[in-house]
């Protein structure tokens, strides 16, 4: 594979998608405690500059989720020990594809952690390759049915550095 000539976002398009809906995000919020849920590891980028954005009571815990097969026997692991119960969580995404991740994840949570409310905000959304639908109520951009790298978002650990999103070919 080989890093395509183009460019779907530039690093400026991003900061600028980032800082609305952090502004969004701060209204919805407003005088309520959030907790950011993220999972690991693409989705750092888009953390960093989106909690930086977000004035207010912002909480963070982290989530490594690991082995996803035919959406049936994954695992979840929690970096921190924020409560989430009968708190306002928003799961920090990177890309959202298939769907059967966060479906997985955002059934546990909702089973397993009881918040009070639970919505996700997705950096990029590939709404061609979903399996599973899933509610996305912040994203940041809708992206063709391709192999997106840049901002977090890798190919065999290369690329996450990238301040823009560009996406990866065949060679």
């Amino acid at each position: 594979m080989k890093l395509a000539q183009g460019i779907l976002f530039t690093e400026r398009q991003i900061l600028q998608r980032v800082d609305e809906l952090a502004k969004q995000i701060e209204k919805d919020y407003q005088g309520r405690e959030l907790v950011l849920c993220a999972i690991l590891k693409g989705s750092i980028p888009f953390l960093a500059d989106l909690m930086r954005k977000i004035h207010g009571d912002v909480r963070l815990t982290l989530i490594e989720m690991k082995s996803m097969v035919d959406g049936k026997h994954a695992s979840i692991l929690f970096t921190s020990s924020v409560d989430l119960s009968g708190k306002h969580v928003l799961v920090v995404e990177d890309i959202v594809d298939t769907g059967i991740t966060l479906d997985y994840l955002m059934k546990h949570l909702e089973a397993e952690r009881g918040p009070t409310s639970l919505k996700v905000c997705a950096f990029l959304d590939k709404p061609e390759a979903r399996k599973v639908e899933v509610p996305i109520h912040y994203r940041g951009f809708t992206v063709p049915d391709r192999f997106v790298v840049g901002y977090g978002l890798d190919w065999h650990e290369r690329y996450r550095n990238l301040p823009y999103i560009t996406w990866v070919e065949p060679e």
